[in-house]
């Protein structure tokens, strides 16, 4: 964690205004407002698009598989130095079909050789877009074995968690109860 106490503090039930409330219906009802939601609530039209294109991207009108979606979203928030985001993703990385063992790969990159070679053209292009904001066209031709949407919706998918990440690391939103930080996280 970049920060170890919040510069944006999260809103407690009892602080939350309609308009608030309004903004974090679904997951009120859903019984769990995890605290990257508490903290966005202070900005509740923010927070309703904000939602509206996480949903996009977390949805099966993501192209990407679930395992593949979660695969990209580790690594950008390895890459991003995101604690917050790597643990809540380890856990939906899990759901999704990721190993162990490749949770633990998806730290060390492309480089690593037990990856498949469209694993390792995901995980390329993930730190290409991290990196430099572009794909190279060497990347892009190893993703070949996907339709172009489904390398849209890496672009796509990318995009938004370097956004969650730096939303996560600047507002210092701390983990919610139950989650562990990586070691490899610790500032």
């Amino acid at each position: 964690m970049r920060l170890q106490k919040p510069r944006v503090a999260p809103l407690q039930d009892n602080e939350f205004t309609e308009e608030q409330r309004d903004a974090l219906d679904y997951f009120i009802r859903e019984g769990w407002v995890l605290n990257i939601f508490r903290t966005l609530a202070r900005a509740p039209k923010a927070l309703k698009r904000f939602n509206l294109w996480g949903g996009y991207v977390l949805s099966s009108r993501n192209d990407l598989s679930p395992r593949d979606r979660e695969l990209v979203i580790l690594r950008t928030g390895f890459m991003c130095k995101s604690g917050y985001e790597w643990a809540q993703h380890v856990i939906i990385g899990k759901d999704c079909g990721l190993s162990d063992a490749e949770i633990a790969r998806i730290k060390r990159g492309p480089e690593d050789t037990e990856w498949s070679d469209l694993d390792r053209a995901m995980l390329q292009a993930t730190d290409e877009l991290v990196a430099d904001h572009f794909i190279s066209e060497a990347t892009w031709k190893a993703l070949s074995g996907l339709t172009d949407k489904q390398r849209m919706d890496i672009v796509f998918t990318v995009g938004q968690y370097t956004q969650v990440s730096m939303i996560l690391n600047t507002f210092g939103v701390q983990l919610d109860e139950g989650l562990d930080l990586d070691p490899d996280l610790r500032r």
